[in-house]
């Protein structure tokens, strides 16, 4: 039930994020699926750290965000096996690197205990110079280009995302490293498998946004492959508590300057009002949406920081809870009012993220302790770990190998190889 909830919650997150993109879209969509995990868990530890996970959440997956795809997909819909199979395995390297990233960040702040603490400063300067090399070695000397014409920025997260291997490895983070595999691998499959839905969706001409759907896959297997490598893994019990001035700072970047960056970006009246435009919409329903976008972000921001402030930083299931529902619902309540909601198109996937909360809502009051507790539950990666890996890649190639006999010349294709 627990990786049910967080699988919904990312993955309807995800789907959401379509309409904002980039990195601080994937950073909202990724807080939630945090506060999801933190809510499920019934551990009152995990309560206390809930704004330090749901920030290593945001950060994770959000730095996955400045990896260009949209040409990547292209190649998916190719009408040849080489081209669409190298759409669909470098789709899971991209998702791969969300999981990495968000997966490996979000163990660590879950695994960082008085005994042994996480060197935040040390391992965020081992990342970025990790992404630095990275890129120069692989981009600029080597010229191994994924996406060309445009951003190679996957080299970036690929050399910050070893970076963080390196560090959990050397320093005995051992189920953060577990988490960081296993969530590579669900949203590597959830990407690639979620391009094969798209173009299929796509043949059979089914009247719907198929994007949402490889964005919705995407969250789904991600978010799984998250929850259950959590609740399989062996966890300190969290005796040190984030301090109140932590705490408020990471307050003020998941629940105000994420939302307030897609604000800028997505809602703001000049950007609306362009966007909109395009379906028809006037002046001033753009005005009036944009305006209430800001309200909603900025009053449910507020209010729910002067009731924690209040508590002093105390949070138990019920504030979690509360603010998840918070800032799931002003997500999605944003998505309707950028794609024109007074002006009265509502789209048949948004009915479905409504939907997607409820069950999410609904469950919640029946899950009990998430936790299994296997023969692998004190393990980290193995070679059947490594296995499975293997599994999922030929499983990628297979679903390439249906698409190339299932449609001809697609629009949109491209081909990586001539």
């Amino acid at each position: 039930m627990g990786i049910i909830i967080v699988a919904i919650s990312f993955a309807t997150a995800w789907a959401v994020r379509g309409q904002f993109g980039h990195e601080q879209g994937a950073a909202w969509a990724a807080a939630i699926g945090g506060l999801a995990l933190v809510l499920v868990s019934n551990r009152p530890d995990w309560y206390q750290r809930a704004l330090s996970v749901t920030l290593a959440s945001a950060v994770g997956w959000g730095m996955g965000g400045m990896i260009s795809y949209g040409q990547v997909v292209g190649y998916g819909r190719a009408d040849n096996f080489p081209n669409a199979a190298y759409g669909l395995l470098m789709l899971f390297v991209i998702g791969g690197l969300f999981g990495l990233i968000g997966g490996g960040l979000t163990g660590l702040s879950l695994e960082s205990t008085s005994n042994k603490k996480v060197n935040w400063a040390r391992l965020t300067t081992e990342m970025v110079a990790g992404a630095v090399i990275t890129y120069g070695f692989f981009v600029m000397q080597l010229e191994i280009l994924m996406t060309p014409p445009r951003s190679e920025a996957w080299a970036f997260c690929l050399g910050a995302g070893l970076a963080m291997v390196w560090y959990m490895a050397r320093n005995g983070f051992h189920s953060s490293l577990r988490v960081a595999f296993f969530t590579m691998i669900g949203g590597g499959f959830g990407f690639a498998f979620g391009n094969f839905l798209q173009v299929t969706g796509n043949i059979l001409e089914i009247n719907f946004n198929m994007w949402n759907v490889m964005e919705y896959s995407i969250g789904f297997f991600g978010g799984s492959a998250l929850a259950y490598s959590v609740f399989t893994s062996n966890w300190p019990v969290l005796s040190e508590q984030p301090k109140n001035w932590e705490n408020r700072v990471a307050f003020l970047i998941v629940f105000l300057l994420i939302p307030f960056i897609v604000y800028s970006e997505s809602l703001s009246i000049g950007k609306l009002t362009e966007q909109l435009r395009n379906s028809g919409i006037d002046v001033r329903t753009a005005t009036i949406s944009s305006i209430t976008a800001f309200l909603l972000i900025a009053l449910s921001g507020l209010l729910y920081f002067f009731k924690v402030e209040r508590a002093g930083f105390n949070f138990n299931k019920k504030a979690v809870q509360l603010g998840y529902i918070i800032f799931f619902s002003v997500y999605v309540a944003v998505s309707f009012l950028v794609t024109g909601f007074f002006g009265a198109q509502i789209h048949s996937n948004h009915i479905l993220y409504v939907i997607n909360i409820l069950i999410a809502v609904v469950l919640l009051y029946r899950v009990g302790n998430p936790f299994i507790t296997t023969d692998e539950t004190a393990s980290t990666v193995t070679s059947k770990h490594w296995l499975m890996m293997g599994v999922v890649l030929l499983a990628i190639v297979l679903l390439a190998f249906l698409l190339v006999n299932m449609h001809g010349d697609l629009g949109g294709s491209h081909n990586r190889f001539e």
